[in-house]
C-alpha cells in the first residue's frame, strides 16, 4: 500500500492539551482520522495531477492498448477532470475541450465515444455546446437497434448512414448511450419517447432470472446468455432508473390537474430485483461474477447505480464508504490507478478517470434522507411491512434534482433512503446526519417503537431537521406524527404551531404568500427544527420532470411549481444552501457519550444563566466539549453546569460560557462577583446567537459596566488565538452573511472567507472576556440557517476550541473566594 488513509493520528499542535494544571488530566491521543472528505479530496487532487501530467500538448490523452478509442480516452479524461472539480478554464480542461471541439465532422464514429462527448459538453454548462450535443444525440438515437432480440440496445458502431436497423447490441455500449442521451435531455435536447421505451424493454428483456445482467444476454438464443456480473448489473439498474425518469407521464391526472395521489402506484419489479442482486453479491474490492477484471469499471457504474437509485446501502453495505476505501487502497504513489486482469481499465488514463468519477460524484452532498419506516415484519424485524412511507417513489429524488439546477446551490446533490429498522438495530445515528434534512411522508399512523423515538430524539437534539408531509391530506398520519413529536421532545416543547407570516421560510428562496400555505413548526434550539405541511406536496414532486412530457396538463404544472417552491424554501431554510459532505457526518450519539460525568481531573465549563435567552442553543457547549475530547484529546467533561452569577460554585469553574438572543441585565452584586472571578484568572467566552442585534447591544453595555476602564476591542488577527501557535490556524475563516433584511424580498446570503472577528477585554496582558457578535453557538449545534449571521459550523468549532485552549493556558490557580 503506497498511500495511507489513516495518516493524521495526532497533530503536534494538539499537544497543547498536555497542560500541567491541577484540575486537568494528562492528555490522550486523538483518535485516528479515518475516511473523511478531506482524505478523499486529497486523493482526487493527486489523481487530477497525474491525469494532467499525461495530457499531450494538443489536449489529447494517450489511448495505449485501446485501438481506435483515443478520442474516447480523451473525452473520458476530460470528463473526469470536470466532474472532480476542475473548472472549464483550468489549463488542462481547456486544452481537452479545445481538442474535442476541433474534431473533424463525422468524428467520433462509435457509441462509446459519442456518449462521452455528450457528457463532457453537458458538464461544461456552455449553451453554445448544445448544437453539438443535439447532433451527437441524434446519432445515438439513429444508432439504436430497432428490431430483433437486440431491439432497444446499442452496439459499438452504426451502419453506413448512421441508422442501425438490426444486429448485435451489448449492455455496456447500451448503458453509455443512455448516459449520453440523459445528459442531452437535461441540456434541453428533445429525445424521442420511443427511444426510451425501446431501451426500457431491452433491459427488462435481458434481465437474468436472479435479478442481475450479463454482458452476453442478448446474444444467447433464449435471451439469458451468461452469469450475472456486478459491472453489468449496475449498468442495468442505472439504465432502468434513467428510462423510468424519462418516461414520466400525466397518466391518471384529472382535467383540472389533480393527480391520483392516493392510488397505489406500480413498482418497477426489475429495479427491485436488481437491487436485491447487488445486496446479495455486493463487493467493493472486485467485480462480482467477474472477479479478475473490470473492477474500476464496475465501481464507476456502482456509483451511478447507488446515486441514481437513491440508495446508500445495498444490503448492509454502505456502497460509497466501502468503495472509497477500496479505491484509495488501489491508488499508486504517483496518483494513478490501474485495473486488474484484462479490460480497458488497464489503461492508466481510463482507470484513473473511472476512480476519479467514483470518488468525486459519489461524494456529492446528500440533501435529504427519506425515512423508510412503518410496522415491522414479525418474522424479519428489520423489514418494513407495506410501502406507505414510499407512496411517491420519486418525490425526494425529483425535488433534489430540481434544487441542483438552481443558482447558488451545489450542482450535484443526491437524496437517499434511510432505513429506520437498520439504523435502530445498529444504533446508527451517524446515518441520519449524512443529510441535513430528514423527510417523512405517509397516510397511516406512523409506527415508531421506543428505540426509533430515541434515535429521532437524539437527531433533533444534535441539530437535525425533520420535514414531514401528509399523503392524501391524511388526518390519521397527522395525529400519529403529532403524538410522536410529543414523545420525542421535552414536555411542552413538542406541539406544532402555525408558522407566523414573517417566518424566514416564506422567503428563503422564493417569495411565497403565507396566507395560502399551511406550514406548522416547532422551534427547538436556535431555529425551527420541525416543519410539517398537511398537504401532499410529495405527490406533486413525484410528477416533476426535467422537461415537460407530451401533453403536460397546464393546471398540473402550476400545482407542481407551487409544491416544489414550498419544498425548496423549507430545504433552503434548513440547509442555508450548504449541505455537508456525507463523510463528515457525526459518527456517534453525543447524548450517550461515556464521558458524561463530573469528577476531579476533568476540564469543567459552566454556562451562565440570564434573562436574555441564556439557553437558546442548549447543546452548543456540550458539543464543543465533546469535540475537544475527540479532536484535541483534551480530558474535558461534557456534562453541562448552568449557574447564576450569584451561585457560590461559580469560582470552581475557570471557564464560563454565555450566549443569548434577547436583552439581559445583571445586578451590581452579580457584576462584582464576575469581575472578581475574571480578575483571579477566569475567562468568559460569549457570542450572540445568530448575530442577534438585541443581544449584541445588551452585551456591549454589560461589558462596559463590568470593566469601565478596559473597553472591549477587536482582538488582532495575528494574536495567538488565530495564528495557529495555540491550536487551529484561524487567520482566514468562513462566515455567512445575509445580504439584506427586506421582508418583501427573498433572503439571500453568502459565505465569504474573511479575517476572524472576535472582541475582548484585556486586563494585565490577558484577555478575560472573549466575545463574538457573529454566531458561534447555533453553528455548534449545526443549526445555522440562511437568516443566521455567523461562522459556518466547522470554523465555529475551531474558533471555540481555540478560545478554550487559550483560557486554559492563561488560567491562574484561583484562590478560594472571599466568604463575604
Amino acid at each position: 500500500m503506497t498511500r495511507s488513509i489513516y495518516r493524521k493520528l495526532l497533530s503536534p499542535r494538539s499537544l497543547v492539551a498536555c497542560l500541567f494544571l491541577s484540575h486537568l488530566a494528562i492528555c490522550r491521543p486523538a483518535p485516528a482520522q479515518g475516511l473523511t472528505s478531506e482524505v478523499v479530496l486529497e486523493s482526487i487532487e493527486l489523481g487530477q495531477r497525474y491525469l494532467a501530467s499525461q495530457q499531450l500538448q494538443d489536449g489529447r490523452f494517450a489511448g495505449e492498448g485501446l485501438g481506435d478509442y483515443s478520442i474516447g480516452v480523451s473525452a473520458l479524461s476530460t470528463l473526469a477532470m470536470l466532474n472532480s472539480g476542475l473548472p472549464t478554464n483550468h489549463p488542462n480542461v481547456a486544452k481537452g475541450l479545445k481538442y474535442l471541439r476541433a474534431l473533424p465532422e463525422g468524428e467520433p464514429k462509435n457509441n462509446y465515444e459519442v456518449s462521452l462527448m455528450i457528457q463532457v459538453f453537458a458538464a461544461t454548462g456552455d449553451k453554445t455546446d448544445v448544437p453539438r450535443i443535439a447532433l451527437w444525440a441524434d446519432r445515438l438515437e439513429r444508432a439504436q437497434v430497432k428490431q430483433d432480440r437486440n431491439a432497444g440496445g446499442w452496439s459499438y458502431k452504426w451502419q453506413s448512414g448512421g441508422d442501425t436497423l438490426g444486429g448485435h447490441a451489448d449492455p455496456s455500449n447500451s448503458q453509455f448511450a443512455m448516459l449520453g442521451l440523459r445528459e442531452a435531455a437535461i441540456a434541453g435536447v428533445p429525445i424521442d419517447r420511443r427511444t426510451w421505451e425501446r431501451a426500457r424493454e431491452y433491459w427488462i428483456r435481458g434481465q437474468n432470472a436472479d435479478g442481475g445482467w450479463s454482458y452476453s444476454f442478448a446474444a444467447a438464443e433464449n435471451g439469458r446468455g451468461g452469469s450475472s456480473t456486478g459491472s453489468m448489473t449496475v449498468a442495468g439498474l442505472s439504465s432502468l432508473v434513467i428510462a423510468d425518469e424519462m418516461l414520466k407521464s400525466d397518466a391518471g391526472v384529472s382535467p383540472n390537474g389533480v393527480p391520483p395521489c392516493c392510488e397505489d402506484q406500480p413498482t418497477n419489479e426489475a429495479i427491485e430485483r436488481a437491487i436485491q442482486w447487488l445486496s446479495n453479491h455486493f463487493a467493493a474490492g472486485y467485480n462480482p461474477g467477474n472477479e479478475q477484471s473490470y473492477v474500476l469499471y464496475y465501481l464507476y457504474g456502482l456509483e451511478r447505480a447507488g446515486r441514481l437509485s437513491g440508495r446508500r446501502f445495498f444490503g448492509d453495505h454502505d456502497w460509497y464508504r466501502e468503495g472509497a476505501e477500496a479505491v484509495l487502497l488501489r491508488q499508486r504513489r504517483e496518483g494513478y490507478w490501474i485495473g486488474v486482469g484484462h479490460g480497458e481499465d488497464r489503461n492508466l488514463a481510463v482507470a484513473t478517470s473511472y476512480a476519479l468519477l467514483f470518488l468525486s460524484k459519489g461524494l456529492a452532498p446528500v440533501l435529504m434522507n427519506k425515512l423508510k419506516y412503518g410496522p415491522r415484519d414479525a418474522a424479519v424485524p428489520r423489514e418494513i411491512v407495506g410501502n406507505d412511507w414510499n407512496r411517491h417513489e420519486d418525490d425526494v429524488r425529483n425535488l433534489t434534482n430540481l434544487i441542483s439546477t438552481l443558482d447558488r446551490w451545489p450542482k450535484l446533490m443526491i437524496s437517499q433512503e434511510l432505513d429506520l429498522p437498520r439504523a435502530a438495530a445498529n444504533g446508527d445515528l451517524a446515518s441520519f446526519f449524512q443529510a441535513p434534512v430528514l423527510y417523512l411522508n405517509g397516510s397511516t399512523r406512523p409506527a415508531f417503537n421506543e428505540v426509533d423515538l430515541q434515535l429521532l430524539r437524539s437527531y433533533l437534539e444534535q441539530g437535525g431537521f425533520i420535514f414531514a408531509t401528509a399523503s392524501c391530506q391524511s388526518a390519521e398520519f397527522e395525529s400519529g406524527f403529532k403524538e410522536a413529536l410529543r414523545a420525542i421532545l421535552p414536555p411542552g416543547e413538542g406541539e406544532l404551531k402555525r408558522l407566523p407570516a414573517d417566518h424566514p421560510i416564506y422567503r428563503s428562496e422564493y417569495l411565497l404568500q403565507p396566507e395560502g400555505i399551511e406550514l406548522y413548526g416547532i422551534d427547538f434550539g436556535c431555529r425551527t427544527s420541525v416543519v410539517y405541511c398537511p398537504e401532499d406536496l410529495g405527490c406533486y414532486w413525484d410528477y416533476w420532470t426535467q422537461f415537460d412530457p407530451p401533453d403536460r396538463n397546464v393546471q398540473l404544472k402550476a400545482r407542481i411549481i407551487r409544491a416544489t417552491k414550498i419544498g425548496v424554501n423549507v430545504i433552503a431554510y434548513a440547509t442555508g444552501r450548504e449541505p455537508p459532505n456525507k463523510l463528515d457526518a457525526p459518527t456517534e450519539d453525543l447524548t450517550k457519550t461515556d464521558l458524561d460525568r463530573i469528577e476531579r481531573g476533568l476540564l469543567q465549563v459552566a454556562k451562565l444563566r440570564h434573562d436574555g435567552g441564556w439557553d437558546a442553543a442548549p447543546r452548543a457547549l456540550r458539543n464543543l466539549l465533546v469535540a475537544l475530547n475527540q479532536t484535541v484529546g483534551l480530558a474535558a467533561s461534557p456534562k453541562q453546569r448552568n449557574l447564576l452569577l450569584g451561585d457560590p460554585n461559580l469560582f470552581q469553574y475557570p471557564l464560563l460560557y454565555m450566549h443569548g438572543r434577547q436583552p439581559f441585565d445583571f445586578s451590581e452584586r452579580e457584576l462584582e462577583l464576575l469581575r472578581a472571578h475574571l480578575d483571579r484568572g477566569g475567562l468568559l467566552f460569549a457570542d450572540a446567537c445568530c448575530g442577534s442585534a438585541e443581544f449584541d447591544k445588551s452585551f456591549r453595555e454589560f461589558a462596559t459596566k463590568l470593566f469601565p476602564k478596559n473597553p472591549m476591542q477587536q482582538i488582532p488577527v495575528n494574536h495567538e488565538l488565530f495564528n495557529g501557535s495555540l491550536g487551529h490556524d484561524l487567520r482566514r475563516v468562513r462566515r455567512r452573511s445575509p445580504s439584506g433584511f427586506d421582508p418583501n424580498a427573498p433572503i439571500d446570503s453568502q459565505i465569504r472567507e474573511v479575517d476572524p472577528f472576535l472582541e475582548g477585554v484585556e486586563v494585565d496582558g490577558r484577555y478575560v472576556l472573549v466575545y463574538s457578535k457573529y454566531d458561534i453557538s447555533c453553528a455548534l449545534e449545526r443549526q445555522t440557517a440562511l437568516s443566521c449571521e455567523g461562522y459556518i459550523p466547522e470554523d465555529a468549532v475551531r474558533i471555540a476550541m481555540n478560545v478554550v485552549l487559550y483560557g486554559m493556558l492563561k488560567e491562574l490557580r484561583l484562590p478560594e473566594p472571599d466568604p463575604k
